[in-house]
Order: structure tokens, then C-alpha cells, then sequence
């Protein structure tokens, strides 16, 4: 088959023209001797071209020929290209299969298993798969025997006689009979164990369900009993081995390869547990201490080899359990915990490439009809299957889902199946990742009838399907809800109102009745915001359902509904902008603070959508807002009334923001610094109080004296308030300064001074809606006896002659906060040299601080607090960091410039770099310190209160841990947890603070 040099032959035209994608390599394949009698055959060339991969088929075509003796050579050439049936059953396997094709050319006879055609041979059951591994005697003739039926099951599976789940249902039902044979196997190896026992092989998973993959672990379970007369500790002795070899039978790697593994570590205690147990002591184990997800497993049990009688009283034994399993106590914050996606395992460069656990993958449809079915399936026997395709028909029918949902859901799950079997197919190798080479693409496509651009095609199709599911797993839980409360079409089946609550409750609603009427108030009727609601709410129920409090955010999200559902950009917002909906979800759904501030002013809910809203604004910018709302405002009251508005709305979003982050949205994984959350939090707080008392300054001046006090006024910020670190409840504690102005007396600048400190305190405390800032002076000199303002002589003539240790230490936090900047530095510049001494301290005052230190520990903790978990004065709480922290910063801070700061970790980090404290003690420090910071803000966000304890309410406390990032069921985790870094850091200031280093 010569041509001229530079010409292309006919047949290269004809190989590129049939989907050959080395036509070079195929040319000389063809004129090979052994394919001398069909190389010029259009038919052959044909039919190669008709297969996934042309070039693939054509190579293992010519091993099989090769390998053959010569006289079955002709015979199988002759075949090929007189019977269609196999020469699309041989071809169609050898252009999707590798593996199968390497078993062809070792074993070239297995060729004739795929010339039959009878009816009987269509659809194979597990008669027929044993008759095929009939004459298998031990491990490798089983393999060679059980390739050959897969050779036939895969043939007609590429050729589309059987679709996916007939393909699913023979591979479950030869791994059936592959079992039967492995077990035969072992017991004929040992018929003395075989004697002293019954043993049942219960299949689970995929091949309980009959749906399985072609490699796939094969899951089991063993149920073992003692034959009359024997011992029963002797019997069981005698089935774990024959069940262990039975295992190994199959699962080994021998010169033939290896069939599957076969695992059993979905039995009672997996792997810690004993390979066999009696029925009695699984029953005894799954009454007492089986999870949740052991009874979604157990919904697949299927007896499939070993004594029959046995496996099926285990079957009948712990069905009732299964269907009783919604009745159990910790169903829901189980099913909380399930229902979210476990890909935290799968690498960031794979999770996109992931069929079966990524997001819209195999295990999200899987999932949802298996929870569907635990909650529906103890009062409707229908749904009682194994088989996720047959159970999603069952719940359609029943009405539990939707059915137009249903069909998408089967569609999309039938293709990412059949992908996955053409994935697995090619080198019969166990994954579920959609491979990246451009070859394995276009093969994959081309498997799957894809063939104009497979590879293009491919993608567009399964990221289509994958968005389905992605969009529906959740929505099945919550749609057929609003059908519950809706008026459907003739004939449409519904929910019942029974069977509607009962899921409610499953998914972690406290009063499925209420919420039931919420869902009627909202999707009911014919408008157009009725009809945007239920687009909506089958999504938004899915978020609260991920919240400790689900009743909670419904009722909230009904009330800003009812408050903005007549304001058209509201529902737009929501269908429109993708994270507006699952961040008010988040928000709602939290705890009662952020939702208590967005009521007072529904229309703040726009900050959820824009991309830049959850952005805490700066200083400058909320002066400049505050400032100029007070100029317009026509009296003093209405001023701080705006002003005030300012701050609750800023208190929103910042409350928002923090809520987000911790949680995180399906687009943004929570935040992982969590100290990086806490200084956002401190700093966008305190920026926020600062603009309101310079609002309520500007306001109470202007309203008495115009645009100028006759004394230059200052607020010196102190406590959290001056370290940037408030918490949503502090109180902001203060110092006043005052200079009188020239020619202005002392007495009149001191009336002037405490007139405005006291309107400034009326205006804003007075009952309004929205929540009071609390100005607290008690730091200034002489505590509470003393003047509530001083001049800046005052306080240096105070500071000179009387100051304590302890003012020093409340200093430490000064910083300027709103009135006249250059007396605020002024006075910064008066107490540096008090709260930075010149050489440090002496030890009379370093015993001081300890005195007051040990002496406040003991006082001031309230009684019956549990000081492990006090998070101020306890144990390695706030106020042990702090007052560490600051010791450093006193004795050191005239030497170090990195120490004068008024922030808490800055301070810290700074020591640590200047070598004062270790890094480790630093970090455990910081933790700590962290940690009960957000328990703070957590207690304020979930109570609406604030609080320096866990709440006892359990509801409230799970609400915390889940702003923690604790899963439903682990606060105990949550307060071991909090113990623990607080007792190390604890340790830390026993040495550094009470301790000889310093």
C-alpha cells in the first residue's frame, strides 16, 4: 500500500474521514499480515469508526489476532465481518476498553463469549452469571471467569442494549454471583469451618441497591450463627475466616489481576468492630448506639450470598429500625450535619473534576432521596427501595417530589452515572474523576454518542447536568412544601399537611405548623410577588434549614417581606442579585441582633446585594455623613435621631459581615483568621461609636452655642473603646477634656464643658428604636466622686500628685476620639510618660498590679459563674491576656516604640518581636484571646444581649457553636475546646504575669 512520496493514501483519507485520530499508526496496523483478509473491507472500517475510540479498537483487534493460533485467526476475521452482532459487541468493547481489551489478548477465546445473541443472553440475571463462573475453582480462574461475563455485560452496554440502570443492576447482580463463587471457594478450602457455621453475606451501598459501577468497593456486611451443638464463640471464630477469605478472594492481586475490593467497614464499629456478628448483636448494637448515617446505609441491605434464611431475618430485623430511624432523637442535627456537602477532603485542583462528591455530583442526588426516604418512608412502604433511580420515581409518585424536579434529577443523574461508567470502563480502574487529557475527553464523549466536537459537547453537557442537581438537591426538600400550602392543578399530587410538617421537622423546624402558615402567607395566590417567593423560598428554606434557628430566620424573612414586599426592588434584589438571598438567609437564621436592627429599618436589606456593601466604611466617611445630617437637622434631638439611624444601620452591616464570614456562602468558604474577624469587627465598631458622639458633640454644641463652645472639648476613648476592640454591647468608656478658649473664664468654660457632656449623654440615651450608646466616664480621675470634665491642667495637676498604679494601666488604651484633635494629642502627650515610665516599673507597683489583679479575679467573678468559661474574668479569658499584655507594655513600653499601642494583639505581636515573650506564648495568648473575643460577639449576635458566658439555652448554644464553625451535635467539642486554649493560656500568665519572668 505504497504511495507517492508526499501524497497522502486513500486509505489515510478514509481513516481521518472514520474518526481515526493516528491514521499513520492505523495504516500500518492494516497492512499488517494478520488483517490481510479484511484490511480492504469497507464494512470492518465501518464499524471501526462507529466506536469510542477508532484507533484503540483497531490496536486491540490486532492483539486478539495475533495472539490467537493460527487456525482460530481466519475463523474470527471471518466472523467479524459477517455478523454484525459481534463485530459491534468486539469492536464497541475494544474502542471504550483497554483493560477488557488486555484480557482479549491474553485469553483470545473469550472473543466467542460475545457471538451469542439469544434473548436469554440480553438481560442476564444472577442465574446466569453464576452458570458463567460455574467452573472457577479458585482465585485466578474466578477472575478470568469473571471478566468474560464483564465482557459480555460491557458489550451490551456499549452497543445500548441495556440502559444505565440495567447496566448497573447486571453489574450488582454478577458481583452477586461473583460472591457466591469467592464463598464456595473458602469453603471448600475449609469444609471444617464451614460446618461449625451458617454465614450470610449482606450486600450495602451500591451493590445492595443494585446499582453499581463496574470497579466499585463491593460493601458487605457479615451475619454469622452457630450450628446446633457447636459453640457459638468457635462458630463465629470459623466465619470471620471463612468471611476474611472469602475477602481476599476477591479483593487480591494475583497474575490475573483483581476482580474488586471487598469491604466490610460499614458493619457495627467499622473496622474496631468484629468481622461477623451474630443477628442478636447487630440488633444490640444498631438499638443502641447505631448513627444516624449507619440506618441511611442500612436502607440498601440486601442478603446476596451465604445462607439465605440467616440473611434474610437480618434483612427483616433491621428494616424497622431503618424506618424508625426519622423517630430517633438526634435525627435532626444528624441530618444537619449530613446534609452538608463533604468535599473539605477533595484537593482544591480536583473538585471540579469530581463526579461523584463535588458540588452538583452523584453523591447530592443520592443523598437527598435517601433523606427523603428516612423521613416519608415509615408511613409509605413505596418508597421502600434500594435503588436511587426506582426510590426518586417512588417519591414523585407519592408526591413528595415534584415531578417536573424528579425527571430533571433522573436525567441528569442517568448521564453523570453513564459517565462515570465509561470513565471507569477504560482501564477498569475505581475513580470518579472526569479526566483532563483532550484524548480521554474525546473518547468519553464519543462513549456517550457524542461525535460532531465530543469533547465540547461532553463539557456542555455535563455542566449542565451537574447545575441541575446543584440546583436541585436542595430544592426537593422544600418545594413540595409550598405544593402542601398551594392550590395545584387537577390530578397533581400534593403533600399531605401531615406529611409536610413531619419533613419540616426533619430538617430542623421546631414548629412545622407555624411554618407552614409562614410558607402560606408568603407563596399564596396569583401576583407576581407571590409567584417570585416560591421561586425563592425552596432555596432560602434550604439556608435557614442550615442554621441552628430555621423557625427563626422563616419568621424573619416574613416579617422583612411583609415590611418591603410592596417596594419593587426587593424581590428583584433577591431573584437577581445571587448572594442578596443566601446572605439575608444567613442573617435571618443566626440569632436575634442583626435581625432586631434590620427590622428597625427593613430597606437596609439592599446592603446584602451590593459587592461592596458588607464593607465596614471608614471613619471619615461616617463623620463626614454624621456631621452634615446634624447641620441639616433643625433642632438638636432630631439631629442624634439621624445620627443614631446612622449607627444602627453601620451596626447591620457590620453585624452582617461578621455573620457572613463565619458562616460562609456556597460561592465564599468562611473566613479562616478568625482574629482578622474580631479586628474587624473591634475597629468597624468603634469607628461607628466615635461618629456618633461627634455627631451628638456637633449637635449639642449647635444647639446652645452655634458653631463655637466656649471651650476647646475632646473625648479621650478608653477601655475596649480606645483598643479598637468593642464587642456589639460594650458601653463606650471615656474621658472629657476641655480648654477654656481665650478670654473665656474657667467658670464659664467648666458649665460650658459639663453642659455638653450631659446633653450629649441625654441625646443619646433617649428611647428611640434604634439602640442607645451608653457613655461611661468611670475611669476618669477619682472614679465617680470625681468631676466628670477637666482641663487638660487638671488632669496633669491630678496625674502629678495623685495618680495610682492602676490609672497608669487605664491609660494604656487612651486615644483621641472625636471633639479637637490638637487637644487630643495634647493630652496623649501628658500621660505618655505615666503609662510608658522611664526604666519600667518598680516592683512596688508590679506588686500592685498583681494585688489587683488576684484581688478582681476573686471579687468581681459573679456567683455561680463557672470560671473555665467566663470569658472576661475566667480562667486565660480577656482580662488574663489583657492584663499580661499591658504589664509587658508598662515595663517596656518606654524602650520598645512597637508597645505603645492601645490594641491588644498589636501589643502582643510586638512583644514577640522585641523578644519579650516567646512566640509560642504569644500565639497561645493570641488564641486565647481570640477565641473569647468571638464567644462575645457570638452571645451578643445570638441573644441580642450581651453576655460573658455560653448560654445555657440549648438552642442558643448550638447557635454559637455554629458561628464558631462547629458542626449541629458539637458544642461539647466547642466548650472542651474553649477549655482547653484557655487553660494553656492560662499557664502563659501564671508565668508571665504572676510568675518571677518579667
Amino acid at each position: 500500500m505504497t504511495t507517492a512520496p508526499g501524497r497522502r493514501s486513500s486509505t489515510f483519507t478514509r481513516l481521518l474521514r472514520h474518526g481515526f485520530t493516528d491514521p499513520s499508526a492505523a495504516e500500518q496496523l492494516l497492512d499488517l499480515d494478520a488483517l490481510a483478509s479484511v484490511r480492504s473491507d469497507p464494512v470492518l472500517l465501518e464499524a471501526l469508526g462507529a466506536t469510542a475510540d477508532p484507533d484503540l479498537a483497531l490496536r486491540g483487534l490486532v492483539r486478539i489476532v495475533e495472539a490467537g493460533e493460527e487456525s482460530e485467526r481466519q475463523v474470527l476475521l471471518d466472523t467479524l465481518v459477517t455478523a454484525k452482532p459481534l463485530r459491534d459487541r468486539l469492536l464497541g468493547v475494544l474502542g471504550a476498553s483497554e483493560a477488557l481489551g488486555d484480557h482479549l489478548a491474553r485469553h483470545p477465546r473469550d472473543w466467542q463469549a460475545l457471538v451469542t445473541y439469544e434473548s436469554v443472553d440480553l438481560h442476564p440475571g444472577v442465574a446466569e452469571f453464576e452458570q458463567g463462573l460455574a467452573d472457577a475453582v479458585d482465585p485466578d480462574s474466578l477472575r478470568v471467569a469473571y471478566r468474560r461475563c464483564l465482557l459480555t455485560l460491557a458489550a451490551r452496554d456499549v452497543c445500548g442494549t441495556t440502559d444505565l440502570a440495567q447496566t448497573a443492576a447486571e453489574l450488582a447482580d454478577l458481583a452477586t454471583a461473583t460472591l457466591r463463587a469467592a464463598l464456595a471457594i473458602a469453603r471448600t478450602a475449609a469444609p471444617e469451618d464451614a460446618a461449625l457455621c451458617r454465614l450470610a453475606v449482606v450486600a450495602m451501598g451500591k451493590c445492595g441497591g443494585r446499582e453499581l459501577n463496574y470497579i466499585s468497593d463491593v460493601d458487605v456486611i457479615f451475619v454469622g450463627e452457630a450450628r446446633d451443638g457447636v459453640d457459638e464463640t468457635k462458630a463465629m471464630q470459623a466465619a470471620t475466616r471463612l468471611a476474611a477469605h472469602m475477602m481476599r478472594i476477591c479483593s487480591d492481586t494475583t497474575v490475573e489481576g483483581t476482580i474488586w475490593e471487598v469491604d466490610a467497614n460499614l458493619r457495627p464499629e467499622g473496622r474496631n468492630g468484629p468481622l461477623v456478628r451474630t443477628l442478636s448483636s447487630h440488633l444490640a448494637y444498631y438499638q443502641r448506639w447505631a448513627k444516624t448515617w449507619e440506618f441511611q446505609a442500612l436502607l440498601k441491605a440486601r442478603a446476596v450470598a451465604g445462607d439465605p434464611e440467616l440473611g434474610a431475618e437480618y434483612v427483616e430485623a433491621v428494616s424497622p429500625l431503618v424506618w424508625g430511624a426519622a423517630d430517633r432523637e438526634n435525627f435532626v442535627p444528624d441530618v444537619q450535619k449530613m446534609r452538608r456537602r463533604v468535599v473539605d477532603n477533595i484537593p482544591a485542583d480536583r473538585i471540579e473534576r469530581e463526579l461523584k462528591l463535588g458540588p452538583g455530583g452523584l453523591r447530592d442526588v443520592e443523598f437527598a432521596v435517601q433523606l427523603l426516604q428516612l423521613v416519608h418512608g415509615r408511613s409509605d412502604a413505596s418508597l421502600h427501595s434500594g435503588s436511587t433511580l426506582e426510590a426518586l420515581r417512588a417519591l414523585a409518585e407519592g408526591g413528595y417530589v415534584g415531578r417536573a424536579d424528579a425527571a430533571q434529577l433522573d436525567e441528569a443523574y442517568r448521564f453523570l452515572r453513564a459517565m462515570e461508567h465509561r470513565i471507569q470502563l477504560y482501564r477498569l480502574r475505581r475513580t470518579h474523576l472526569v479526566p483532563e487529557d483532550e484524548a480521554d475527553l474525546r473518547r468519553l464523549g464519543r462513549s456517550l454518542g457524542m461525535r460532531t466536537d465530543p469533547v465540547a459537547e461532553l463539557n456542555k453537557a455535563w455542566k449542565r447536568h451537574a447545575s441541575v442537581v446543584r440546583r436541585l438537591h436542595e430544592k426537593i426538600f422544600y418545594r413540595p412544601l409550598l405544593d402542601a400550602v398551594a392550590q395545584l392543578a387537577p390530578g397533581e399530587s400534593r403533600l399531605s399537611a401531615k406529611a409536610a410538617a413531619i419533613r419540616l421537622e426533619a430538617l430542623g423546624y421546631a414548629d412545622p405548623a407555624a411554618a407552614l402558615r409562614h410558607l402560606e402567607a408568603l407563596s399564596s395566590g396569583v401576583t407576581r410577588k407571590a409567584a417570585i417567593q416560591r421561586t425563592l423560598l425552596p432555596v432560602l428554606l434550604g439556608w435557614f434549614a442550615d442554621s441552628a434557628d430555621p423557625d427563626a430566620g422563616l419568621l424573619g424573612f416574613r416579617k422583612v417581606s411583609d415590611a418591603l414586599g410592596k417596594t419593587p426592588w426587593y424581590l428583584r434584589l433577591l431573584r437577581d442579585e445571587g448572594a442578596a438571598a443566601e446572605n439575608l438567609a444567613r442573617v435571618l437564621s443566626a440569632g436575634r441582633l442583626a435581625p432586631d436592627l434590620l427590622m428597625r429599618a427593613p430597606e437596609a436589606v439592599a446592603i446584602l446585594g451590593d459587592p461592596e456593601g458588607l464593607k465596614p466604611r471608614t471613619r471619615e466617611h461616617l463623620e463626614q455623613e454624621v456631621l452634615a445630617a446634624v447641620g441639616r437637622a433643625g433642632d438638636a434631638e432630631s439631629a442624634v435621631a439621624v445620627v443614631r439611624g446612622v449607627r444602627r444601620r453601620e451596626l447591620f452591616r457590620t453585624t452582617a459581615a461578621d455573620l457572613i464570614g463565619s458562616y460562609g456562602t456556597e460561592d465564599s468558604p468562611a473566613e479562616q483568621d478568625h482574629g482578622a474577624l474580631v479586628d474587624r469587627v473591634g475597629s468597624a465598631v468603634t469607628d461607628l461609636n466615635a461618629a456618633t458622639i461627634a455627631g451628638a458633640l456637633r449637635a449639642a454644641v449647635r444647639d446652645r452655642w452655634g458653631d463655637t463652645l466656649p471651650t476647646r472639648f475632646a473625648v479621650i476613648g478608653m477601655g475596649r473603646f480606645g483598643g479598637h476592640e468593642l464587642s456589639y454591647g460594650s458601653d463606650a468608656d471615656v474621658l472629657f477634656v476641655h480648654q477654656p478658649r481665650e478670654g473665656v473664664s474657667d467658670e464659664e468654660a467648666g458649665q460650658a464643658a459639663n453642659a455638653v457632656v450631659g446633653e450629649m449623654r441625654r441625646l443619646l440615651q433617649l428611647p428611640t428604636a434604634d439602640p442607645p450608646l451608653l457613655i461611661d466616664a468611670d475611669l476618669r480621675p477619682e472614679g465617680r466622686t470625681g468631676p466628670m470634665v477637666r482641663t487638660l491642667k487638671s488632669y496633669e495637676a491630678y496625674y502629678r500628685r495623685w495618680s495610682l498604679v492602676w490609672e497608669s494601666q487605664a491609660l494604656l488604651r487612651a486615644e483621641h476620639m472625636a471633639g479637637d484633635e490638637e487637644l487630643g494629642r495634647s493630652f496623649v502627650e501628658l500621660i505618655d510618660p505615666l503609662r510608658y515610665p522611664m526604666e519600667g516599673l518598680g516592683e512596688d507597683a508590679v506588686r500592685e498590679i498583681r494585688r489587683l489583679k488576684a484581688r478582681m479575679e476573686s471579687e468581681r467573678m459573679p456567683r455561680g459563674a463557672d470560671p473555665t468559661l467566663h470569658t472576661k474574668l475566667g480562667r486565660g479569658g480577656l482580662s488574663d491576656v489583657e492584663w499580661t499584655v499591658q504589664l509587658i507594655q508598662m515595663q517596656h513600653g518606654w524602650a520598645e516604640p512597637g508597645l505603645r499601642t492601645t490594641r491588644t494583639r498589636e501589643a502582643l505581636a510586638a512583644a514577640c518581636a522585641a523578644d519579650l515573650i516567646s512566640a509560642e506564648e504569644a500565639q497561645t495568648l493570641d488564641e486565647a484571646w481570640v477565641l473569647a473575643a468571638r464567644v462575645r460577639n457570638a452571645v451578643m449576635l445570638v441573644r441580642g444581649r450581651s453576655g460573658d458566658t455560653f448560654p445555657s439555652d440549648a438552642r442558643e448554644l448550638a447557635a454559637v457553636g455554629r458561628y464558631l464553625g462547629y458542626e449541629p451535635g458539637h458544642v461539647g467539642d466547642m466548650l472542651d475546646d474553649y477549655r482547653r486554649i484557655t487553660r494553656r493560656a492560662r499557664a502563659v500568665v501564671e508565668e508571665r504575669f504572676y510568675g518571677a519572668a518579667g
